[in-house]
């Protein structure tokens, strides 16, 4: 994408507040409520509403802590920055690139997912077609603009919401009599050997499979940030998460178990959903078909917000320099689409190898994405309890209820949960595996520090002349002392005539660091403009003689721009320092030098507020 001064691409729309609303609602609401209840009823007996409520405070709890640090700082991929900012780059690095590994991962599961669904009414069609035309329709979705994708998942999510408060209401009339020809009825969750049938043991061991469930809920603070409010939205989707799980998960666990025995859920086949069961006791026709749509339609939210979630993660860390630095590029609708194109191949891929390889390496991949966000919720507890204790209290507008106790009793409730994975045979292979996956990431981490680090600062070549016409690219803005100091040593006197270009960068502005793809561009115009104008500042009140331009994102083509209209006989390049620069990293200074055939120096630059000289 080209810029140049004054121009301003098309941007995206907010997210309004209408679809973040909805997108919070009914972003905990996936497949694994309608379906997967029937399982953890089994396993748990009549008791499974107070798993769920157990599996609920701790999401909860989580969300109230990221809410605490996101309102305090709103930014795209939120959790990765804080994770960076109380550990370290390795927490950020690793919550960036885990994060977005499970959501590609469930990507592709919820693409086939929803090509089985299909497979019930439309038979014969292969499944990997079927599969991979709903990911196409839903990376289309994401890639036409934020709007889009903000629109697709309000309807989607008023589907699944609607389709809970219309069993929440008729499930209501029935347990409490109101029903044509029933009476008030609570049996079921006595009369098949009791309230813990399978020990109260069960229920805790239960809260393993149920908070998988409800992973979802962190995705409306990634949204936020492209909201026209974020502090606002954030704030207001956490709160509203505590009525979503008591409501949703706890009140339907309830009705479930009340009005049909505990022990005849959790069958296998179309007819394992508990709320297909429940509505044909009700003796509610075309129960099977209402809920399977509703399932397809929780199904294509969590591949439609997947998608959306995998990508901005991709962004930001593509913005912290910690993936390549195109996936941070943007079209005019404020879209990352390189970053939704590429997440978008790995879940294709793993549509491939649920074709051909189901049992060994998609199976593989679904086990190694297991336990991750378990992971991540772990470091955000961590994250909340350092920044908390490192900055105070004092600037803070929503804080952790209870803190420091009720922190730290969630980050040991989520190493109970890996543990009590550990130990259950069952969900070992999940736990080992996804170990594995951090551990591989813990190594890219310091392959990736050691290939920025290799570089030294590129040496200087010394000019055989004093220079005349000098163009100054600017990575960094740098101070009076150090470009001053530079020149002198150059031999520029005030005849001298300057050209700055400042490439116009999400990445080395920083903005990409702080901005979502729905605005990034306007901040980075605006950073290099400011840039550009501190160093003509530094110029002009020297005595010399300068003018400049904003130019292309790529360096060395705005640095071929430049050289073509301006002519010079001397270039200067700054750049951060050694450790921090893209730049130094990926050898523009030596490659200048090998493409223009003249004088080449390079001052590293200490960073400089904009507008300070």
């Amino acid at each position: 994408m080209i810029l140049v001064s004054g121009a301003s691409p098309e941007l995206a729309k907010a997210l309004s507040q209408r679809q973040l609303t909805m997108i919070a609602i009914g972003g905990v609401i996936g497949a694994g409520l309608f379906v997967g209840s029937g399982v953890v009823i089994k396993d748990t007996g009549p008791g499974t509403f107070i798993t769920y409520g157990l599996a609920g405070v701790l999401i909860i709890m989580v969300m109230r802590m990221l809410a605490e640090m996101a309102v305090a700082n709103p930014a795209t991929g939120s959790f990765a920055d804080y994770a960076r900012q109380s550990l370290g780059d390795w927490a950020g690095f690793s919550v960036g690139w885990l994060y977005w590994y499970f959501w590609v991962i469930v990507v592709g599961f919820e693409a086939i997912a929803g090509a089985k669904i299909i497979e019930y009414w439309y038979d014969g069609i292969p499944l990997w077609i079927t599969a991979l035309v709903l990911l196409i329709l839903m990376t289309a979705t994401n890639l036409f603009s934020v709007s889009s994708f903000g629109e697709f998942e309000f309807w989607f999510a008023g589907i699944k919401v609607a389709a809970i408060i219309a069993f929440l209401v008729l499930g209501t009339i029935y347990v409490i009599g109101l029903w044509p020809d029933k009476e008030l009825d609570f049996s079921n969750l006595t009369a098949h050997g009791g309230f813990f049938p399978n020990g109260i043991s069960a229920v805790t061991v239960g809260v393993v499979t149920v908070i998988f469930s409800m992973v979802g809920a962190e995705v409306a603070t990634i949204a936020a940030a492209e909201s026209e409010d974020p502090e606002h939205a954030v704030a207001k989707a956490a709160n509203s998460v505590i009525v979503r799980i008591a409501v949703f998960f706890v009140g339907s666990a309830f009705l479930l178990v009340t009005i049909l025995p505990w022990n005849t859920m959790g069958g296998e086949g179309h007819d394992a959903s508990p709320f297909v069961a429940a509505f044909d006791e009700m003796g509610i026709p075309g129960a099977e078909h209402i809920m399977n749509a509703v399932v397809l339609t929780a199904v294509l939210s969590c591949l439609n917000s997947g998608m959306y979630t995998a990508s901005r993660m991709l962004f930001v860390l593509a913005a912290r320099r910690e993936a390549p630095a195109a996936l941070v590029e943007v079209t005019k609708r404020g879209v990352p689409a390189a970053a939704i194109l590429s997440s978008s191949v790995i879940g294709f891929l793993c549509i491939i190898a649920a074709s051909v390889a189901e049992d060994t390496i998609f199976s593989f991949l679904l086990n190694s994405s297991g336990a991750i966000i378990l992971f991540v919720y772990l470091l955000i507890s961590i994250s909340q309890l350092v920044l908390r204790f490192r900055n105070g209290s004092e600037h803070l507008t929503v804080k952790m209820w209870g803190f420091p106790v009720l922190s730290i009793l969630t980050a040991v409730a989520i190493l109970a949960i890996l543990l009590q994975m550990g130990i259950e045979s069952g969900s070992r292979s999940q736990l080992l595996l996804s170990l594995l996956s951090w551990a591989v990431v813990i190594v890219l981490f310091f392959i990736n520090r050691a290939y920025v680090n290799r570089r030294p600062v590129a040496p200087k070549i010394e000019a055989e002349a004093p220079p005349e016409r000098v163009l100054v690219l600017a990575n960094e803005t740098v101070d009076s002392a150090a470009l001053l100091g530079e020149l002198a040593r150059m031999g520029a006197d005030h005849q001298c005539v300057f050209h700055v270009v400042v490439p116009a960068s999400p990445v080395e502005t920083g903005t990409a660091a702080t901005h979502g793809p729905r605005d990034v561009w306007a901040a980075t115009l605006k950073a290099a403009q400011q840039r550009l104008d501190v160093t003509l500042n530094t110029l002009r009140e020297a005595g010399f003689t300068a003018d400049g331009e904003l130019g292309e994102n790529r360096p060395l083509r705005a640095l071929a721009a430049g050289v073509e209209s301006f002519n010079p006989d001397q270039i200067v390049i700054s750049t951060k320092p050694p450790e921090d620069s893209v730049w130094l990293r990926f050898d523009v200074i030596d490659r200048a030098r090998e493409q223009f055939q003249i004088p080449v120096t390079n001052v590293v630059a200490k960073p400089v507020a904009s507008g300070s000289v």
